[in-house]
């Protein structure tokens, strides 16, 4: 039984690969039933077809800067917390 004694752990025969998800376009994961049901609790009853695009739009920059506030405060841990 050679091979199963001391050592690092090799890459082996491989195994299957693991694809990754490509995260570059989830935005436009959020369909026109999600954004209406956004405008909907907003108050909005009549939508314009151009509202569906902008609203990505908008909703993308808000997502990145929530994104990246977690990240810095989660990288500093209490340093930030401690001076509010």
């Amino acid at each position: 039984m050679s091979g199963h004694g001391k050592g690092g752990k090799g890459l082996g025969k491989g195994g299957a690969k693991h694809h990754r998800k490509i995260l570059c376009y989830n935005i436009q994961g959020i369909m026109k039933p999600a954004i209406r049901r956004l405008t909907r609790r907003g108050g909005v009853k009549r939508i314009s077809g151009l509202i569906y695009e902008e609203t990505c739009g908008v909703l993308k920059i808000f997502l990145e800067n929530i994104i990246r506030e977690s990240v810095t405060y989660t990288e500093h841990g209490d340093t930030i917390l401690d001076h509010i």
